[in-house]
């Protein structure tokens, strides 16, 4: 069953809460890191193999992402400002709309609030209307 799109962490915030500086020392700090719960190809992450979970997302489902584009996604969605309320510098999730118009969602770990991992929003419509609304109000 996929997750309800009312949870109040999966909000953008609100451009006027984001400094540059608070974006600049995000874009610094967060890394991508991947996932093997969201991999069905290791490519280039590190992973000596992949432990897909059959009710997560699968980043490379459709075509292979490599590390590069995966970091690109991820400062493009920090520098258009789609990212969650910080907390202590980091938001929990980040979104990117990529040059095909796929809606991705990066999620940090709570214990590594600067290491993100991301999958494609496929199967949660209202969360992914939503992203692509704001993605589309912010970056015309």
């Amino acid at each position: 069953m996929a997750r309800q799109g009312n949870n109040p962490k999966r909000r953008v915030e609100d451009l006027e809460q984001l400094s540059d500086e608070a974006i600049d020392a995000l874009a610094d700090e967060a890394k991508y890191v991947g996932s093997g719960h969201h991999k069905r190809y290791p490519l280039d992450y590190g992973f000596e193999r992949t432990n897909p979970v059959p009710t997560k997302s699968l980043c490379d489902m459709v075509r292979p992402i490599r590390l590069g584009e995966a970091e690109a996604l991820l400062e493009r969605g920090i520098r258009a400002k789609m990212v969650s309320r910080l907390e202590n510098g980091f938001p929990k999730y980040i979104w990117t709309v990529g040059a095909d118009g796929v809606v991705y969602e990066s999620k940090s770990d709570p214990r590594s609030p600067d290491l993100y991992h991301g999958y494609p929003l496929e199967h949660e419509k209202v969360v992914r209307d939503y992203i692509l609304s704001e993605w589309k109000r912010r970056c015309p």
